[in-house]
């Protein structure tokens, strides 16, 4: 099984301006290393056969006659590779020349696509030899003995994908011909170019590709001339990029005086789930019925088994580049701040209740409540901060919640819940020492309470602790630490937290706080429920018992962002976490979550408000909507068969 994957490569060969045969032979090498590497699909820069910079050389019959002859050569030698070969070449057809793209397979000419909007301007004046597609009539041409169709407007379709080419200027455009290749069903596109290097045009390149691979929902496959063009007036890079719906996959490097082969693979799965949900995408298709476009049918037949190349972040809700982490902890805090801010206003409550544990989600929850109230220029004192100690409180988080709450100067409340609970045990006929689920969340009920009657006291809101990675597990009580007023932590993952918590901690707030926040970073994750070993440490570790959340926040990743079965998500996570967690564990943890994630949903039908502040959540009321008693068949089956 593939997966969705599709394996594709962009290809810089080196090449001789004017020499089609050494070129032609560059190009075969290049295939043939491809092909072994089990490439689908590659694609090789704009008039790679006789080099871009020929000038004025284009008129030339000879060099036009030559190119067809080196044509016919890769088609001979390649004949037996399974390989689909996109190669850039000047085509006379229809007493004119066009910059064009062959589609080859297996000794067969697919297709040939020529390039629809020519640069004309200080640099290039590609209007001198060539023809623009619609200048000339579609239609068929003979060329290598072989009648094929030529058009600016065909689509590729083969049993696993489809796909689309575009060349070089085509992407300035305003309306790319890839936009409307890929509303006709294209999910790759491929770029022929010859990108000529200027001092900031790089980037912009890049930010180019980047934007309309993200706006067509697609893979987006660019190849420029390297070394050996000729440098009279202009310097060729040799770029070549593979992006995926806004997100590089594989890049070359710049300046080299040696052909590269950038291989990646497009995930035509990611792009089908991107294209069903985005309304955008599907309702401009309509705006386009009337575009023409012809498809041709071709097919993969270089399939070995599937190796991927392209690597994935085991934690992909956290950047791995510093300077953006520190931006989207900043985002998001501040979106968590505007959230309870507007919440406040909307119900002119004036007083905050916010049960603080000593864990990572109570202080951050603690900290946003402190930044609103100095953003609306109100004293501290309107935050209740209340620590309720129980059967499992240790030292370490008790210390921490107090000295917290002291170092931001709320008002600090300190209720023990034990004897509350056993009278509660008592009432209903429970024993103390049978450490139950009824044991545990008697607690959670027992201090939500506390927090809901304080409130009624003083006028004010129940802001809740808990984050997104518990909402998807079910890892909360059910009416009890899972019910609130306002949730702030909703939307950000377990392991996105503890990086906001130091990242507060980096930024104005005193060394004492500083400290503070920093060991409660440190502590192991806990909802101490349990009393604590013999020597007064955390007993109930919460990682042991449902699984690390770095690998469960990368199943929910997966699943709900693309909408990936659980044996590909398995595949990913496998890679990702290569060296770390065995296949084994992973396949213990990944039934845990699909387990969980379908048996808890009840819990996640009566969520209380809380702002999204990603692309995934889990609200009912905005990002997933589905039933309490959906059947986890389906998912539960295939994670068995992993």
């Amino acid at each position: 099984m593939k997966y969705g994957f599709v394996k594709v490569a962009t290809a810089i060969p080196m090449g001789k301006v004017a020499d089609c045969g050494f070129n032609a032979q560059q190009i075969e090498n290049l295939i043939a290393v491809a092909e072994g590497k089990g490439v689908e699909i590659i694609a090789f820069p704009e008039l790679c056969v006789t080099s871009y910079t020929c000038g004025d050389l284009f008129r030339q019959t000879l060099l036009l006659e030559e190119a067809e002859i080196a044509l016919m050569k890769i088609l001979n030698d390649t004949r037996q590779m399974n390989i689909i070969s996109i190669i850039g070449m000047p085509i006379a057809y229809e007493k004119s020349l066009l910059n064009s793209a062959v589609v080859v397979q297996k000794g067969k000419i697919v297709g040939i696509v020529p390039k629809t909007y020519l640069p004309n301007d200080k640099a290039c004046d590609e209007k001198r030899w060539f023809s623009a597609a619609g200048e000339v009539p579609e239609g068929e041409m003979r060329i290598c003995g072989q009648l094929v169709p030529v058009s600016s407007h065909l689509l590729f379709d083969t049993s696993e994908t489809c796909f689309g080419i575009e060349l070089c200027e085509d992407l300035w455009a305003p309306i790319p011909p890839s936009s409307t290749l890929a509303l006709k069903g294209a999910e790759i596109v491929f770029n022929l170019s010859a990108e000529s290097e200027c001092i900031g045009k790089h980037e912009y390149l890049l930010s180019l590709i980047a934007q309309q691979s993200a706006r067509c929902l697609s893979g987006y496959v660019y190849s420029s001339c390297g070394y050996g063009e000729s440098t009279t007036d202009l310097v060729f890079a040799g770029n070549g990029f593979i992006y995926e719906c806004g997100h590089q996959i594989a890049v070359s490097k710049r300046f080299q005086y040696k052909e590269q082969l950038i291989i990646g693979e497009v995930d035509v799965d990611r792009i089908r789930n991107e294209r069903r949900v985005n309304t955008a995408f599907t309702a401009s298709i309509g705006e386009c019925k009337q575009l023409p476009v012809k498809h041709i049918n071709t097919e993969f037949l270089n399939r070995p088994d599937l190796v991927l190349t392209r690597t994935y972040s085991p934690h992909p809700f956290v950047p791995e580049d510093p300077n953006k982490l520190d931006e989207r902890c900043e985002e998001i805090f501040r979106i968590q701040i505007a959230g309870l801010i507007k919440r406040m206003d909307h119900t002119r409550c004036e007083k905050l209740v916010v049960g603080i544990s000593g864990g990572l989600d109570s202080t951050l929850a603690l900290m946003v409540c402190v930044h609103v109230f100095d953003q609306l220029k109100m004293g501290h004192e309107g935050i209740i901060a209340v620590t309720m100690p129980g059967f499992g409180t240790t030292d370490r988080t008790h210390r921490n919640a107090v000295n917290l709450m002291k170092a931001v100067g709320v008002t600090v409340r300190e209720i023990d819940i034990k004897e509350a609970c056993i009278q509660h045990f008592k009432d209903i006929g429970h024993r103390a020492d049978v450490h139950d689920v009824t044991y545990e969340n008697s607690q959670a009920r027992e201090r939500t309470q506390i927090l809901m009657d304080i409130a009624n006291q003083v006028g004010a809101l129940v802001v809740g602790t808990g984050d997104l990675s518990e909402l998807a597990l079910g890892w909360a009580t059910y009416n009890g630490d899972h019910m609130s007023m306002y949730s702030v932590n909703a939307g950000i993952p377990k392991t996105l937290i503890a990086h906001l918590v130091s990242w507060i901690a980096r930024n104005g707030v005193d060394e004492a706080t500083k400290k503070i926040l920093s060991d409660i970073v440190d502590t192991p994750i806990s909802p101490e429920l349990i009393p604590a070993d013999e020597q007064g440490n955390i007993r109930q570790k919460t990682e042991d018992l449902i699984g690390p959340y770095e690998l469960h926040d990368f199943f929910l990743y997966y699943f709900f962002r693309f909408g990936y079965r659980p044996s590909k998500i398995f595949l990913l996570a496998a890679r990702a976490f290569k060296g770390k967690y065995t296949e084994e564990v992973i396949k213990k943890w990944i039934h845990l979550f699909f387990r969980r994630f379908f048996q808890q949903q009840f819990k996640r039908s009566c969520l209380p408000d809380g702002p999204k502040v990603g692309s995934v959540a889990l609200s009912p009321r905005g990002n997933w909507h589905m039933p309490s008693d959906a059947s986890p068949t389906l998912w539960l089956k295939e994670c068995e068969e992993l």
